[in-house]
């Protein structure tokens, strides 16, 4: 059946997603039968069951008196929250890559801004992040940010933290998939952050509010994760990784897969290296993704390949920082390749951690830290 391509009311959508055990399929069979959410509302409870298929106890007559009380209060939080229904048949506003999938949300719950069709990419990775692991994720989304492109992630701990910080940084959008009601911040030490990418960016949930943050939640989440782009960076992940899922939801669906190599005995490194031993792209540097996807863009904040924007430094220090990067190199490799003696390696070294332009990590490793 044809449908409008604006269609419904918050309270419709909202009475029918607050009776228990419908579901998005049920909502695309009511779809499919009436047209209209309130055609569905308004059709004898019966019919539900023999024209839609839909389960006896799903009658909408049985669950408008309980859920009276519920809706009023929930459309009234969604209001104070500035939130929206954007319903699948809502071609205006639902986001077109999202349709692709082959198990979309039939609702999502917005606050802030949403485009239909926005050049995006996913950045997900462990929750127990490195240090390195934030700077380099902050990094990458700032520059992919600057050029344009919306950083998509969960606003979980770790680098999905890190990839809304970047991307809000330099102004850039952002969008929060969560894995709970859109009144839930999880997690709460992510408040602050949950505001600002509301005003910046977008945040989304295909739960009805008051939905806790469940683990069985989180697949679903990843599948609109991966679902919102052309392609998925993982940057940190170990073996058995929720972000190893969002990674197979974007291969069901034709998303490009990226990665960023990771040290072989880290913690973080299994997950991530096995995706390139399996094709991933090799990702040091935004413009490795920029060239896959959007090659008609240019980043402006790359990281450094030559010397030309590097702070001005003293010559040895100045040779040691090209040759750090945001990925660990060990002080026997910085020796072996930069010329000097070690004497002149250690003092340079030292100048550049207390001036802030590199990390010493365990192990004789350093890094770039800006």
């Amino acid at each position: 059946m044809e449908t409008p391509m604006d269609i419904g009311s918050n309270e419709d959508w909202l009475r029918l997603h607050l009776i228990a055990g419908l579901g998005r399929q049920g909502l695309f069979k009511l779809m499919r039968c009436y047209g209209t959410p309130a055609a569905a509302l308004a059709a004898d409870p019966a019919e539900w069951r023999t024209v839609a298929g839909l389960r006896r106890d799903l009658s909408p007559a049985r669950q408008q008196v309980d859920n009276t009380r519920r809706l009023e209060a929930t459309l009234e939080q969604l209001e104070s929250l500035n939130v929206e229904l954007v319903s699948y048949w809502d071609r205006h506003r639902y986001p077109a890559a999202l349709r692709t999938i082959a198990d979309p949300p039939a609702l999502l719950y917005l606050r802030g801004q949403l485009n239909s069709d926005e050049a995006a990419l996913a950045v997900v990775g462990s929750r127990k992040a490195t240090g390195p692991g934030r700077r380099f994720t902050e990094q990458i989304a700032s520059e992919l940010a600057a050029a344009g492109i919306c950083i998509v992630s969960g606003l979980a701990r770790g680098i999905d933290t890190a990839a809304h910080r970047g991307a809000l940084a330099v102004g850039g959008r952002t969008i929060a998939v969560l894995g709970c009601g859109i009144d839930r911040v999880y997690p709460p030490e992510n408040d602050a952050l949950f505001q600002q990418i509301a005003e910046q960016g977008a945040v989304l949930s295909e739960y009805p509010p008051g939905t806790e943050p469940l683990a069985g939640h989180f697949p679903g989440r990843n599948r609109i994760i991966s679902g919102l782009c052309r392609g998925v960076l993982v940057v940190e992940a170990a073996t058995g990784s929720g972000s190893l899922l969002t990674v197979d939801f974007a291969l069901e669906s034709g998303r490009e897969v990226f990665a960023v190599p990771n040290q072989v005995r880290s913690a973080t490194s299994n997950g991530v290296n096995q995706l390139l031993k399996d094709g991933a792209h090799v990702v040091t540097d935004s413009r490795d993704i920029l060239e896959v996807l959007w090659p008609h863009v240019r980043s402006g904040e790359s990281s450094p390949r030559t010397g030309e924007d590097l702070p001005e430094l003293p010559e040895h220090q100045h040779k040691l920082l090209k040759l750090l990067s945001f990925n660990p190199i060990h002080r026997d490799q910085l020796l072996r390749t930069s010329g000097l003696t070690p004497m002149e390696l250690s003092d340079s070294l030292l100048h550049l951690e207390l001036s802030g332009h590199a990390t010493q990590l365990p192990g004789g490793h350093y890094i770039r830290a800006r």
